[in-house]
C-alpha cells in the first residue's frame, strides 16, 4: 500500500514536531510492512539462511514457537492484582512470533491464529489504563500485528485493530500527555516503555490519524531523553540487571521502529552510555550465571538471550556483544527478533575484561579471577537508596566460586504486599538493610535517603572503596572490597563519637560451621567458603533468622550469618576474608592487612 499524504500536517503539528522535522518525515512514511521488520530485511534474512546454519537455527526456533501458540486458550481479560499485563506480554508474545512466522512461511495457520488473538483483545472494554505499562505493551502487541499481518488482514479487520489502537491505546496515551503523567518524566524503565509502545501504535495507524500520531510520537521524543541519560557515562542501569533489560528492549523498539518507518532515531540512540550499555549485563552475571540481582530482581535472576543486545551490537560495531549473545543462544531459544537484528558470530573475539566499574548513579563494581565456569567473582554496590526499585542495601555484595554462589541477595519480594512501592515498603524484610550483606549499626536500617560514591577503584589492583558514611549517619564509614590471592577481604573502617553494637552481615544458603576458634566454614555438597573474621577483637560469630511470616516471602533455606562486636567512640576496623578452598588445596591463608588509606 503507498503512504498516504499529510496536506494538512503542518497545521496539526505541536510545536515540538518542527524541532523534530516530523511533518515530512510521517509525509512521507514508508509503506506497510514498517516496524522493525521490513520486507527488505526479511528478504536478506530468508538469503542469509540459506547458507547460515546458525541463523537458519534461530529462525526454526522462532516458528516452533509460533507452533507451540497454534491450540492455546483465547487470551482473557484478567487482572493479577492491579495489572494486566501478564495478558499484554502474552499477546506480544504470540503475536510476535505467529506473524513472523507467517511472514517467513507464508503458512495461513499462523496469520489466522495471530489475527484471532489480536482481536480478542481489541474487543477487551480497555487495557488498563490505571497501570499504564499494560496499555503500552497491549499497543505494542496491536501495532506490531497490524503492521506484520497488513497483507493478510481484511479491510474489517484492519479497521478493528486500528479502531483498537487508538481507543484503548493512544487516545489514553494522549491523556497521560496532556496530564503529564509521572512516567512522562521518569528517568526509569516506565519512560521508554510507555513511550515506546505508544510509538509503535502511533506509527502504525500514522497515515489515518496524523494529528494523534504526531502528538503522539512528538512528546515521546521529548519524553525519552530524560530515561536514556540514565545509561550515562557506561551503560549501567541504576534498576539492576532485570530492569536493565526491560528498559533497554523497549529502548530498541522505540528507536528501532522510528528508523524503519521514518528513517531516523531523531539522535535518541547517539549516547554513550546507551552505546557502551550491553556490557551492563554481561558484566554483572557471575560465573553461576545468576546476576548481581540488586534492587527488585528475583534471587536466582539469571542472564539470558536479550535480542536488544543484537541491536546495540548492529549500532556500535562490538563483536563482544554479538559474541555474548550467541553464546547464550548456545543453551536458549532466539526469538523472532533475534533474527530482524541478527548478527553473524564474530570468529575471535576478545575476552570481555576482568573488572569493571560503572559509574553510574548506582555505581556498581565487579571483579572476576577469569571468565571461567568456577572462577571467583564479586560485585558490590555503591548509590542512593531512594532509587526506583532500590533496596537500603549500599554497600552490598554477592560472591560466586566453585561454580556456586556462596552470598547472596535475596531480591525482590510480592509486588502485591502492601505499600510495596510506597509507605510500607522498609517494614520488608528483603527490602531493608538486615537481608543484605552489609553491616548493621546499632541493628538499625541504613538511611533511606542516605548516598554512597565511590571513594577509588583500582582494575589493577582489584578493589574499590565506597564511602557510606551517609548510611549510618556517621561522620567516617567506609567499605573496601578486594580481590587478593583468589580470595575476598571485605574491610570496614568506621569512626564512632560514642559506643555502638556492629554486626557485619552476610546472607547464604549453604550451611554454616562456626568453629572454636572463630572461624566458619560455608558448606554446599562437597565445595567449602572459608570465613575469617582478619580484625575483629571480641567479635563473636552468630547465625541470625531470617524466617518472615506470610504474607512475606519465608527464605526457607537461608542463613545469616553476623559478626557482631561493641565499638567504643572512636576508629573501628572489621575485616573478613572470604576464602574458597579451591580443588588444589586448602584455602587461602590469612592476608595480610593494610588500611583502605593505602589500598
Amino acid at each position: 500500500m503507498r503512504a498516504r499524504h499529510f496536506p494538512s500536517l503542518l497545521l496539526l503539528a505541536a510545536p515540538l514536531a518542527a524541532q523534530h522535522d516530523l511533518a515530512p518525515r510521517l509525509a512521507a512514511i514508508a509503506a506497510h510492512p514498517r516496524l522493525l521488520l521490513t520486507d527488505a530485511t526479511l528478504a536478506r534474512r530468508q538469503q542469509a539462511a540459506t547458507t547460515d546454519a546458525t541463523l537458519r537455527r534461530y529462525v526454526d526456533q522462532a516458528i516452533a514457537q509460533a507452533d507451540d501458540c497454534l491450540d492455546l486458550a483465547d487470551l482473557r481479560r484478567e487482572l493479577i492484582g492491579p495489572r494486566l499485563l501478564a495478558v499484554s506480554r502474552e499477546c506480544l508474545r504470540r503475536v510476535q512470533v505467529l506473524a513472523f512466522a507467517w511472514r517467513w512461511t507464508g503458512d495461513g495457520r499462523y496469520a489466522a491464529r495471530a489475527v484471532h488473538d489480536l482481536g480478542t483483545v481489541a474487543a477487551f472494554a480497555d487495557w488498563n489504563p490505571s497501570h499504564f505499562l499494560d496499555v503500552a505493551e497491549m499497543t505494542h502487541a496491536v501495532a506490531l500485528g497490524y503492521d506484520w499481518l497488513w497483507p493478510a488482514l481484511t479491510a474489517a479487520e484492519r479497521d478493528t485493530l486500528r479502531t483498537a489502537i487508538v481507543r484503548l491505546g493512544l487516545e489514553p496515551g494522549r491523556a497521560a500527555h496532556r496530564q503529564n503523567a509521572w512516567w512522562t518524566r521518569s528517568a526509569f524503565n516506565w519512560n521508554q516503555v510507555c513511550n515506546a509502545g505508544l510509538t509503535l501504535g502511533a506509527l502504525a495507524i500514522a497515515e489515518d490519524e496524523p494529528e494523534l500520531a504526531t502528538f503522539v510520537i512528538d512528546r515521546a521524543i521529548a519524553s525519552l531523553p530524560t530515561a536514556l541519560a540514565s545509561y550515562e557515562p557506561d551503560g549501567a542501569w541504576m534498576e539492576g540487571p532485570a530492569y536493565w533489560d526491560y528498559a533497554t528492549r523497549y529502548t530498541a523498539f522505540g528507536l528501532a521502529a522510528l528508523q524503519t518507518a521514518l528513517g531516523s532515531d531523531f539522535g535518541l540512540g547517539d549516547r554513550d552510555g546507551l552505546r557502551r550499555a550491553a556490557w551492563f549485563p554481561l558484566l554483572t552475571a557471575g560465573p553461576t550465571g545468576r546476576f548481581f540481582n540488586f534492587a527488585d530482581a528475583g534471587e536466582n535472576a539469571r542472564i539470558g538471550p536479550s535480542p536488544c543486545v543484537f541491536w546495540l551490537a548492529q549500532r556500535t560495531g562490538e563483536v563482544a556483544f554479538a559474541a555474548a549473545e550467541h553464546r547464550l543462544l548456545r543453551t536458549h531459544r532466539a526469538s523472532p527478533l533475534h533474527v530482524v537484528w541478527y548478527v553473524p558470530e564474530p570468529p575471535a573475539p576478545p575476552r570481555p575484561p576482568l573488572a569493571q566499574l560503572f559509574r553510574g548513579a548506582v555505581p556498581v563494581a565487579v571483579f572476576r579471577t577469569a571468565w571461567l565456569d568456577d572462577a571467583l567473582f564479586v560485585a558490590a554496590k555503591g548509590g542512593y537508596n531512594a532509587v526506583n526499585h532500590g533496596h537500603l542495601d549500599l554497600g552490598s555484595f554477592v560472591l560466586d566460586a566453585l561454580g556456586e554462589r556462596w552470598l547472596l541477595d535475596l531480591g525482590s519480594d510480592d509486588y502485591d504486599l502492601p505499600g510495596y512501592f510506597g509507605k510500607q515498603r522498609w517494614s520488608y524484610y528483603r527490602l531493608a538493610s538486615h537481608s543484605h550483606n552489609v553491616t548493621l549499626v546499632d541493628d538499625r536500617d541504613q538511611d533511606p535517603k542516605a548516598v554512597a560514591k565511590v571513594q577509588s577503584f583500582s582494575a589493577e589492583r582489584a578493589n574499590v572503596i565506597f564511602d557510606l558514611g551517609s548510611a549510618w549517619r556517621q561522620t567516617k564509614v567506609r567499605r573496601g572490597i578486594a580481590v587478593v590471592d583468589r580470595a575476598v577481604i571485605v574491610q570496614d573502617e568506621l569512626q564512632f563519637d560514642a559506643a555502638h553494637e556492629v554486626a557485619f552481615g552476610l546472607m547464604t544458603r549453604a550451611q554454616v560451621t562456626i568453629g572454636a576458634s572463630g572461624e566458619v566454614v560455608l558448606r554446599s555438597g562437597e565445595r567449602e567458603l572459608v570465613v575469617r573474621a582478619l580484625e575483629s577483637a571480641g567479635a563473636l560469630w552468630r547465625e541470625v533468622a531470617t524466617e518472615q511470616a506470610k504474607p512475606q516471602r519465608a527464605n526457607a533455606g537461608v542463613r545469616r550469618l553476623e559478626l557482631h562486636v561493641r565499638a567504643e567512640a572512636g576508629p573501628l576496623r572489621l575485616a573478613v576474608q572470604l576464602a574458597p578452598r579451591w580443588p588444589e588445596g586448602a584455602a587461602p591463608p590469612p592476608a595480610r592487612l593494610l588500611p583502605l588509606a593505602e589500598w
